[in-house]
């Protein structure tokens, strides 16, 4: 066995013949999608130096599909591995840089692991068989600024290239705020150049303080016009993958900006089944699922990113009936049909704009000002000149009040 990882194991078995036992099914499955003894996805290089998924239940035995009685969940670490290795079986280069992004800064990308008896270091994504792109990536120095301003030059030289830039923390991307400004953000408008380059920016308030909390959504909104950027904020590892992989199947390049999860990469409620990778495509907007009846519905909130889980399991353990919750996963170009479709079709229901953020920051005042066609409220942090409080008991006050207010209102 190579390797071990977040998102899937990867083995050489024409080195030694592999079979998952039960025991070694359990522990890895309990270690990985906490959520007991699910599947274990095993990525296998053949006698012949193919490629196959291989995937085994807590059993030991093999699954040879993924329907309604055996769940195949991926993560969304994930994610982003199966879709740098399908960019790189099409011939497209997948390069990556931040601080500690080849371990990753929440110990859940792991795309370079070492062997314990040599330290030779082994990178999965640079070992599969026929694959015309490379994968590249590199911890970085600790410069936001020098960092971005180098992957925006490269991804500007190699546009067929899946170019990302992941921040330690989405706080620190405003060490880099002269590129996003000068090039990111305008490039296009002022030069004519398109750029693909993708920004991952941790974000989400978890009660880590005001330096580890926000990637300043606020701003990135407020340079939103003319097309210029992407700007998401994902709540599944199906949509995204499908994100990333719409960024290079795309004729044309824009910058994105995805407000990437932490404490969630390891919910068990943002794993998705493998159809939704191979059958599904991004979605802007995810409707409530768990609604039968909408003229039932007397209220709808609508978030985006981490805060639909705090709704939505605040809902489940109140047994609060006829209250959709609907996620908006991509903030811009703002999905302004989706959402007056989904509008009309809970026209009995109050409308409120649930966030996390502070009011004076994350998407409210770009709502306000963009989305006019609805009538909606605001629930938030009251407005802070600080993204967050530093006191941990403060936040868990002031989130459980957005949520109580978001279902009492």
């Amino acid at each position: 066995m190579h390797g071990l990882g977040n998102d899937f194991v990867i083995v050489d078995a024409r080195d030694e013949p592999f079979d998952v036992t039960p025991a070694l099914a359990s522990s890895i499955a309990d270690r990985r999608t906490g959520v007991g003894c699910d599947q274990l996805i095993v990525l296998e290089l053949s006698e012949t130096a193919d490629l196959r998924m291989r995937i085994w239940n807590s059993d030991g035995g093999e699954v040879e599909s993924c329907g309604n009685a055996t769940r195949c969940v991926i993560q969304l670490t994930g994610a982003k591995s199966i879709e740098s290795a399908g960019g790189l079986l099409e011939g497209k280069d997948v390069r990556m840089s931040g601080q500690d992004v080849k371990r990753g800064t929440f110990s859940h990308r792991h795309a370079v692991i070492r062997d314990e008896n040599t330290d030779q270091a082994f990178s999965r994504l640079s070992q599969i068989p026929n694959a015309k792109g490379q994968f590249r990536i590199y911890n970085s120095l600790l410069s936001e600024y020098a960092v971005l301003g180098f992957e925006y030059g490269y991804s500007l030289a190699n546009p067929n290239a899946l170019v990302l830039w992941e921040a330690q923390f989405g706080d620190f991307s405003n060490g880099a705020q002269t590129i996003i400004d000068q090039f990111i953000a305008s490039a296009e408008q002022k030069w004519n150049r398109m750029n693909g380059v993708v920004m991952l920016l941790p974000h989400g308030y978890e009660g880590q303080g005001p330096e580890h909390s926000s990637a300043r959504m606020e701003r990135f909104l407020q340079l939103c016009a003319e097309l210029n950027l992407i700007v998401a904020n994902t709540t599944t590892a199906a949509n995204f993958f499908h994100l990333l992989r719409r960024q290079l199947l795309w004729p044309f390049r824009k910058p994105m900006i995805n407000f990437s999860p932490k404490a969630n990469l390891r919910l068990p409620a943002t794993y998705s089944l493998k159809e939704e990778f191979i059958q599904g495509k991004f979605r802007e907007t995810i409707d409530d699922t768990t609604i039968t009846q909408p003229a039932a519905v007397n209220k709808v909130l609508f978030c985006s990113g981490k805060i639909y889980y705090d709704l939505a399991d605040f809902r489940q353990k109140n047994k609060s009936q006829n209250v959709a919750i609907i996620r908006v996963e991509q903030l811009y170009p703002l999905p302004e049909k989706q959402l007056l479709e989904l509008y009309n079709k809970y026209a009995n229901a109050t409308w409120f704009w649930v966030q996390e953020e502070p009011l004076n920051m994350g998407a409210a005042s770009f709502l306000q000002m963009n989305l006019k066609t609805m009538n909606y409220g605001m629930i938030g942090r009251q407005p802070s000149a600080s993204t967050a409080t530093g006191y941990s008991k403060m936040h868990a006050q002031e989130q459980n009040e957005i949520i109580e207010t978001a279902f009492e209102i």
